[in-house]
């Protein structure tokens, strides 16, 4: 099921890039596959923004133009990651296979963790806090691309 689930989110991520959308609409395929994920019991995750940054790893591996965070953005720790996930999106060589050891155990430490990251109180909860970090403009200038797009889409 994961193999054909992850294709489906490729091909509506490649969907969304031919349409000339955002790089972070494109992952936003990613983060809602991930949000299934958790809610099926695949795995858990601590909060929604560690759910929402599996989402967008993936992303940025399977070849979406998102950049990594700038300075002051996340943790020098993160946009490490970040800058890795993307070199590798990029055509890049990973540095090396992860092995089968490390990987079981991130999966049996994530399969301990909650599946409330992922209801749609947490999720709210997170995108009201994200908007509340945005100045006016910066929403209302959101809002106005998002009906021109729309617009243009119908």
């Amino acid at each position: 099921m994961s193999e054909e689930g992850d294709a489906k989110t490729l091909e509506n991520a490649r969907q969304d890039a031919r349409e000339g959308k955002a790089p972070t609409t494109q992952a936003g395929e990613f983060i809602k596959e991930e949000m299934h994920h958790i809610r099926e019991g695949k795995h858990g995750a601590r909060s929604t923004k560690q759910a929402i940054a599996i989402g967008l790893s993936k992303a940025r591996r399977a070849g979406v133009k998102l950049p990594p965070p700038g300075k002051r953005k996340a943790s020098e720790k993160a946009r490490a990651s970040a800058k890795r996930a993307y070199k590798v999106g990029q055509g890049a060589a990973p540095r090396r296979k992860p092995s089968a050891k490390r990987s079981r155990a991130i999966r049996s430490v994530l399969m301990h963790e909650g599946h409330e990251a992922a209801s749609h109180e947490a999720l709210s909860t997170q995108a009201r806090r994200a908007a509340a970090r945005r100045t006016f403009a910066e929403r209302s200038a959101a809002a106005r691309k998002a009906a021109r797009t729309c617009a243009e889409s119908s």
